[in-house]
């Protein structure tokens, strides 16, 4: 058995109950620590009887310490614009408390550290494509700060971290992604449609649609975080899609893949709203050999089960 050993904050979540199964067929013994707060135990119900496995139910605002690790990736946090608006102040707290928490267990066993940080560091941006380089355009004490200001908080704590404890950290900042897992009432893009399209409801669009998003197949973006986490990059790097497509055509695109009759029905435009988001991935491609292979269409055929059988399971409990 391995003696690699891991411990994934938030891995009952979507990203990070992938990144547990990712690192498990990469030998790894992993650790989870999730509070459930908006992590799911169906998402990790696979793993029950994996013996490399460990589930902690834990709100990591709290000192942990689960003995020696090798690896640290901070991954709790709410990150759905339903859950963080709804969870304001967990959503800053784990951001603060929960990444010196995760940072000191790093810097106690020497291990190494991975954080998810986001594009919302990046606001509305006035730099298109977004370059790790830019600063961004972000609004402080607006709706979305609580997690804005949060990841920009957790990025700055880390790179602390590294300048003053010398962890060897990674930043990881992450672009729209979708896949199998993701809560149906997440209020992010591609749940709404595919909800609303296997409903047969209108979809929903926000503004005129042509804001623009850039869409990552879930297993692309873990395969980006795995070949950071080996890599001596300590700067942020974009993972993310930069194939762009307008709301809209992500929404005629959902309308193809579940032959749904659906409207396309359109409302005011959500305060600070980006309207354009798409990642430079010059870095990634040259420092990690990575880029993504899945696109959207294909991308959203992989998950059309996924999201059927839940609307399934979601009438059934109604």
């Amino acid at each position: 058995m391995s003696s690699k050993r891991a411990v994934v904050t938030g891995g009952a979540g979507f990203l990070g109950s992938h990144l547990c199964d990712a690192l498990l067929a990469e030998d790894w013994n992993v650790v989870v620590l999730d509070n459930l707060l908006t992590g799911r135990r169906a998402n990790l119900a696979h793993l029950q009887h994996e013996p490399r496995f460990e589930f902690v139910e834990k709100d990591i605002c709290e000192p942990f310490d689960v003995g020696k690790v090798d690896y640290v990736f901070h991954f709790a946090s709410p990150a759905s614009p339903v859950d963080y608006s709804i969870h304001g102040i967990p959503t800053l707290k784990v951001g603060s408390l929960g990444t010196f928490n995760a940072l000191d267990v790093a810097h106690k066993y020497n291990a190494k550290y991975l954080v998810s940080s986001t594009s919302e560091c990046y606001g509305d941006p006035l730099e298109h494509p977004q370059k790790e380089t830019y600063w961004g355009n972000v609004n402080s004490i607006g709706p979305r700060s609580v997690y804005d200001e949060a990841k920009r908080f957790t990025e700055a704590v880390t790179m602390a971290y590294r300048r003053y404890h010398k962890v060897e950290t990674r930043i990881v900042r992450i672009f729209n992604t979708y896949g199998p897992r993701m809560q149906l009432n997440d209020g992010r893009v591609v749940p709404n449609f595919m909800k609303q399209a296997l409903r047969g409801e209108p979809l929903t669009v926000y503004g005129d649609g042509n804001q623009t998003r850039s869409f990552c197949y879930v297993s692309d973006e873990i395969d980006g975080f795995l070949r950071l986490s080996k890599s001596d990059e300590f700067m942020p790097v974009n993972i993310g899609n930069p194939k762009e497509f307008t709301i809209l055509e992500c929404a005629q695109t959902v309308l193809k893949v579940t032959g749904s009759k659906s409207e396309i029905i359109y409302e005011p435009l959500p305060p600070d709203d980006p309207k354009q988001r798409c990642p430079d991935i010059t870095k990634a491609r040259q420092l990690l050999g990575w880029e993504p292979r899945i696109d959207l269409e294909t991308g959203l055929r992989k998950s059309l089960d996924y999201f059927q059988t839940a609307l399934t399971q979601e009438a059934s409990i109604k």
